[in-house]
């Protein structure tokens, strides 16, 4: 079993920020393969498949400095292994709709990998980064915490269904495959 995890705030005023761009993946992975989310525990949460493989798809709900907790909680529910995980999340280094697929590694200073990082012990764990731009001045925490502008709209579309593709690959061809495939 895999667990997919998307990163994100919960709530209404962080529902279309750039935060939660691994949500708003989740989402579409949930939507695309019939799986319903429920609020169970510290995430909402649910069980099905993808590219025919049983997966659990994860928003954790405890904000994203402590995100490890909910990935924790569904880990230890289903004794899921950390190299049996890929964590989905924003990332301001990177151009909006551009994505990038890691092995492992470190946070790159992102505060809820960092937070699973920390509660699993484990830095090995594959990720998929999806690219939300840097602000042109200012705070990037407020940045990352303001919507996408109608603008960025259709490069956020194509880099989520991207991201769809990306996970299927990850799954069926494993994550050197997608790596050759969608970090060029």
């Amino acid at each position: 079993m895999l667990l997919i995890v998307g990163l994100g705030n919960p709530g209404r005023e962080y529902e279309k920020t750039r935060h939660n761009a691994g949500f708003m993946l989740v989402d579409l992975l949930a939507r695309e393969a019939g799986i319903k989310l429920d609020k169970k525990g510290k995430g909402v949460w649910g069980k099905g498949r993808i590219a025919g493989v049983e997966v659990v798809l994860l928003k954790p709900q405890t904000f994203m400095n402590l995100s490890g907790e909910a990935v924790s909680e569904v880990r230890a529910f289903y004794k899921i292994l950390a190299g049996s995980m890929i964590v989905v999340y924003d990332d301001c280094d990177l151009p909006v709709g551009k994505l990038r697929i890691r092995k492992d590694g470190g946070s790159g200073g992102h505060r809820g990998v960092n937070s699973i990082i920390t509660i699993l012990g484990s830095r090995d764990f594959p990720r998929i980064r999806l690219g939300v731009g840097r602000p042109p001045h200012g705070d990037t925490a407020n940045y990352v915490l303001s919507p996408f502008t109608k603008d960025e709209q259709p490069a956020l579309e194509e880099m989520l269904c991207r991201g769809k593709e990306s996970v299927e690959v990850l799954i069926t061809g494993g994550i050197d495959q997608a790596m050759n495939a969608f970090n060029s």
